[in-house]
């Protein structure tokens, strides 16, 4: 019983991970990424659709992505979706077949509202594991009648070690973008 629970508490965490790993790819470094248009949402047909769904990404260049959609009529809409997003700071040209984004270089200050917002996005990724780790502990406490109190506290110590490998997990992905973005 005691495993189950943190079992499904340590893989609850490794996604939390993920996503915050993913959440920190959308984060714009000095090169231009396929992966900064994962979470871009197209008004396609009056529906949010991603992107990628739309249309497929190629970094050409250092700062530049070419979208090619596979319905032309999109293109429009995948246009104004890439100008609407606030992160990326990109104004994207349509010449009738493929959209050309072209990233304009990354000054100091913009780097460090950048830094910013990866530091938000981990402390975020930090809370979720903690509320995972709380719901975990309630389990483990509803559980002291059934296993006794020896085991409901091991199972609790062994709940914290799990919390701090994923809470090391998170921090150590974000020095890696910190630094990234605060390379020139």
């Amino acid at each position: 019983m005691i495993a189950d629970v943190l079992t499904d508490a340590g893989t609850r965490m490794d996604k939390a991970v993920e996503v915050a790993k993913d959440d920190f790819a959308t984060v714009r470094t000095g090169r231009a990424n396929p992966q900064m248009f994962q979470k871009i949402l197209v008004n396609y047909y009056g529906t949010p659709t991603p992107l990628e769904q739309l249309a497929s990404l190629q970094n050409t260049e250092a700062r530049t992505i070419i979208v090619s959609p596979y319905d032309k009529s999109a293109l429009k809409d995948i246009e104004q979706a890439i100008r609407d997003t606030p992160n990326l700071g990109a104004n994207p040209t349509n010449d009738g077949t493929i959209v050309r984004v072209t990233l304009p270089e990354l000054t100091a200050e913009r780097r460090k509202e950048y830094v910013k917002i990866v530091r938000n996005k981990g402390e975020d990724a930090k809370v979720s594991v903690r509320n995972i780790r709380r719901k975990a502990k309630d389990d483990l406490d509803a559980l002291k009648s059934e296993v006794g109190d020896d085991d409901v506290a091991r199972g609790e110590k062994e709940l914290e070690q799990v919390t701090k490998t994923h809470i090391d997990a998170i921090d150590d992905a974000l020095k890696r973008k910190e630094a990234e973005l605060l390379e020139i």
